[in-house]
């Protein structure tokens, strides 16, 4: 949010489509990326706990390759752990990129989701290399154009990207550490009609199967 109080227009397109998702019985988070359950995760994010209540009222399941973060499920998203058509809906938030073979992912993810089912994805573009030591390489970043092919066989694509080119390159610099730097690059992008640039640091995905 900038400081005159206007949201960003991808933090409008994650709030809708987490309500849309959270409006499921059961949702998976796959690698826990919403970051909303303190001990089923490595990190949390506080502005994040307008999402708690949502899950509390459905069946939220965090996904994890290995056990040492606590999650409901041990499995591997080449593989998951469901049968064909069983799933309402997924968010894959941050993992795509630290998976070594994504599109088998994809297809996955396609795979155990039942018909009408809808997927949120976050994946970086202009982005730091950030593997976590012991824990997960990182291997790849996405285009606009790489993610409509990934996920060409979903009935539904939309996409929006995170952050202009100018906010992007303060990120990446050392002035990405003052939140007043970030919002100076978003009212650019935004004065200068960037917002729409593919220069992004990466990219909000909503899917329907």
């Amino acid at each position: 949010m900038t400081s005159n109080g206007v949201k960003r227009p991808w933090d409008v397109f994650f709030e809708d489509k987490m309500r849309r998702i959270f409006s499921a019985k059961r949702v998976v988070d796959i690698g826990g990326g919403l970051r909303i359950n303190k001990e089923k995760n490595n990190r949390y994010d506080a502005s994040r706990e307008w999402l708690i209540p949502l899950a509390a009222r459905i069946d939220y399941k965090i996904l994890d390759k290995v056990a040492d973060y606590n999650p409901d499920i041990v499995g591997d998203i080449h593989k998951l752990p469901f049968v064909d058509d069983s799933e309402e809906a997924i968010i894959c938030i941050a993992v795509l990129e630290h998976v070594e073979d994504p599109a088998l992912a994809m297809r996955e993810i396609y795979r155990v989701l039942k018909p009408g089912g809808m997927v949120f994805i976050y994946v970086p573009f202009l982005y730091y290399y950030h593997a976590h030591g012991g824990y997960y390489k990182d291997f790849w970043r996405f285009t606009k154009d790489g993610l409509a092919h990934l996920a060409k066989d979903f009935s539904l694509f939309e996409i929006i990207g995170v952050r202009g080119p100018v906010e992007t390159l303060i990120r990446l610099s050392p002035l990405g550490r003052w939140k007043v730097m970030c919002t100076l690059g978003f009212m650019l992008d935004k004065m200068t009609g960037k917002l729409e640039s593919n220069q992004v640091s990466g990219y909000n995905v909503f899917l329907v199967k």
